[in-house]
């Protein structure tokens, strides 16, 4: 079966490295448009199979507006699929219970299976634990039964996985992966970021928070609408490798960071998964292992090639990734613009991350010197986006001098840690890359006293790698 979205993949990188650079940096651009009508080709597509879970442990009466908000968001979820999707609704406490259809399987999408879906959900109760381990192995028995569907499950939770070990968790993530994509949103203030972020990051889906109650019905009728958006099940990254480069990794940067694993396929091949598609972009940055030792000096030498594949279809033209082995630091030092940005954005969600890890475990010290170095990052970037969601958690943002806020709540920190994993596009209004090094700039001025050009890495003379930031001292006259 072909495709129903035309892909196209670009790549950007600085191929330029110096005899001592020992990675090699590219931003891997893919976008899928509508695609042409094709012989072969599926008009009504492969089909969705949709799993809902809700938790329903006894924190969720408390107060009890979300356990009413849940019932309403998931019948507003249900109410918005179309006719013929496959799904079901699963109840989440320390087991896992299908509440609708009353056989352990998927019921097809009609407006009666509907109606019948909307008043089994509106008996749900919260009584019980949190194991969400448990939920996700029995939407991957009911998904398992559609193979040939875009799968996917929208998982809801307000607390933590308390009745399962961590460990559990991981080997289910590890048998899901692949399996189905999960969108999972959290609700209220005592649950963990860190394991949303993992089921999502796992399983190439989104998480986020919800921070009433009543923003959860209209949440969910939009994610339900985005995800039968989706019209390709899966594609994947396939990175054919010129020995000796090898892949040190491969995330995704926009519109979030997460980690892609990195499978082999022979001694030579690896894939990355990159999840189900609707019309859209989505950007990466691959970081390769390279070394120049024996390599000629002066040409293009290619050390992998790029291919986008769906099923066993190549779905784009192939890119190459190619590496010039210079002496000349002034092509060497050069970086980038595209991996620039990304490197900042993903330094930046990091700062955010650990700084409310930080919070969360009582250290406000480390919190105040994370987010304040967030602060500076998002300032010299004019990243907007970023620097809003830091005033919800420090005061001082336009001064420079940083501090928790005082009123800063628990909910505010877990919205912050989640989204701190958006990013803005390289080029979008309010995020500005960083300027390379103007003509006129002054010299890099080494241990050993010698001036290299403005941008450079390595030292002309010695070799050594040059002092950067706060260990660089001023150049003498």
């Amino acid at each position: 079966m072909r495709s129903r979205l035309d892909f196209d993949l670009t790549i950007g990188h600085d191929k330029f490295l110096s005899t001592r650079d020992r990675e090699l940096h590219a931003i891997l651009t893919v976008t899928a448009r509508a695609g042409q009508a094709r012989a072969g080709a599926d008009p009504d597509g492969p089909g969705h199979a949709e799993v809902i879970v809700i938790d329903c442990s006894e924190s969720m009466t408390y107060p009890p507006t979300k356990i009413a908000a849940a019932r309403r968001a998931t019948a507003a979820a249900v109410a918005v699929l179309p006719d013929g999707v496959r799904f079901a609704v699963v109840e989440g406490t320390h087991e896992a219970r299908v509440v609708y259809p009353r056989h352990r399987g998927l019921a097809s999408s009609s407006p009666a299976t509907r109606r019948e879906a909307r008043q089994a959900v509106s008996k749900l109760v919260a009584i019980g634990g949190t194991a969400i381990g448990t939920w996700l192995e029995l939407a991957r028995e009911l998904l398992a039964a559609h193979p040939e569907a875009i799968r996917h499950t929208l998982l809801l939770t307000d607390g933590r996985n308390q009745h399962e070990t961590p460990q559990r968790l991981a080997e289910v993530l590890a048998g899901c992966a692949g399996q189905f994509v999960c969108d999972a949103r959290g609700i209220g203030d005592g649950w963990e970021p860190r394991e949303l972020m993992r089921v999502a990051g796992a399983l190439h889906g989104t998480a986020d928070a919800v921070r009433q109650p009543a923003e959860l019905e209209s949440d969910f009728r939009e994610t339900m609408r985005a995800a039968m958006a989706k019209q390709v099940a899966q594609a994947r990254l396939r990175i054919a490798l010129v020995p000796p480069a090898r892949v040190l990794y491969c995330r995704q940067v926009y519109p979030t960071v997460t980690d892609l694993p990195v499978a082999p396929v022979d001694a030579r091949t690896v894939e990355c998964p990159t999840g189900s598609w609707a019309e859209e972009s989505r950007e990466y940055h691959l970081c390769l292992e390279v070394d120049g030792t024996n390599r000629p000096r002066g040409e293009d030498v290619r050390v992998a090639r790029i291919d986008l594949r769906v099923g066993d279809t190549p779905a784009a033209r192939p890119e190459n990734v190619l590496a010039h082995w210079t002496d000349d630091l002034l092509l060497s030092s050069r970086i980038d613009p595209r991996v620039a940005h990304y490197t900042g954005q993903e330094q930046l969600s990091q700062l955010i991350a650990d700084g409310c890890d930080a919070y969360d475990t009582g250290d406000r010290e480390a919190a105040v010197g994370l987010l304040g170095r967030a602060v500076e990052v998002a300032t010299a970037a004019g990243d907007a986006l970023h620097l809003e969601q830091l005033r919800l958690l420090v005061d001082g943002v336009d001064t420079g001098t940083v501090r928790l806020r005082e009123d800063l709540a628990r909910l505010d920190v877990i919205n912050a840690a989640l989204r701190s994993s958006f990013t803005v596009h390289d080029g979008e209004a309010g995020s500005v890359p960083p300027p390379a090094p103007a003509p006129d700039d002054p010299p890099r001025l080494c241990p050993c006293g010698h001036r290299s050009p403005p941008g450079a890495r390595f030292c002309e003379r010695c070799g050594e790698r040059l002092p950067t930031g706060d260990e660089a001292g001023p150049v003498p006259a």
